[in-house]
């Protein structure tokens, strides 16, 4: 390492070691690069740009100084493409070169941001009027996870989300879910109907003969309690099915 790329580095307080441009400069797009990309993305929007300069702004958060670029590019190419880039685990992110525990915590924080963002626009609100911001909020949730995730979303007598929670995570295509510990939280929230979720990381969101039997056994459980199966969703990458509307329930 020569002496100017030792001072480059240690003028960076989260400097990776995989972000240091080889050869001794800097590449000759750096001057002014942070400036035009913020000065893009305020005159035009995140349309303005394509995926991987969105997260090398983001990214601009994480690390003050230095060429992000190769990051950012890294991270789409390790992932496939933005979205599975934010929803990857923190482990997943700490396998990619470059990416240490401020990077993986920064971008843990926008996804939390977003969700936080798409949950806010259907909870405490009916249902039905707001659908389209329910199911965006389901493939903001889960639609880029690695592995199964079933949520249920609890809905009062006047069918408003009155709480959202997550019952179990599982592996790339089985998640357990228990009909008995469903029913006894819908009880302790007072909940008089509810809707399930679940995601499908293969993206195709098919319903599998065990997504309708778990969904039943739930059916039957909640029928003896007074307790309302409105639907059930399955998440996939890029749509979803919901078992009201293609016949299942």
């Amino acid at each position: 390492m020569s002496r100017d790329q030792g001072a480059f580095q240690e003028s960076l307080p989260n400097f990776e070691e995989a972000l240091l441009p080889t050869g001794g400069r800097l590449p000759s797009y750096i001057k002014g690069h942070r400036k035009r990309l913020r000065e893009r993305f305020q005159q035009g929007g995140p349309d303005a740009m394509p995926d991987y300069e969105l997260l090398e702004l983001i990214l601009f958060g994480a690390l003050p100084q230095g060429d992000v670029k190769p990051l950012a590019r890294e991270l789409i190419d390790h992932f496939g493409d933005f979205n599975r880039a934010l929803s990857a685990t923190t482990e997943k992110l700490m396998e990619v070169k470059g990416v240490g525990p401020n990077v993986a915590l920064h971008l843990k924080l926008i996804e939390a941001a977003a969700q936080r963002l798409a949950q806010s626009k259907v909870l405490h609100r009916p249902v039905l009027s707001s659908w389209n911001a329910l199911i965006e909020y389901c493939h903001v949730s889960m639609a880029h996870r690695e592995i199964e995730q079933f949520r249920v979303l609890f809905l009062d007598r006047k069918n408003n989300l009155i709480a959202d929670e997550q019952q179990a995570k599982g592996t790339v295509d089985h998640v357990p879910v228990y009909p008995r510990e469903v029913m006894k939280r819908a009880l302790a929230l007072n909940a008089s109907a509810v809707i399930l979720v679940h995601n499908h990381p293969s993206g195709d969101p098919t319903p599998s003969e065990s997504d309708i039997d778990m969904t039943n056994r739930i059916i039957d459980a909640g029928e003896s309690l007074g307790i309302i199966v409105h639907d059930h969703l399955i998440i996939g990458k890029s749509t979803e099915l919901s078992f009201r509307s293609e016949g299942y329930l």
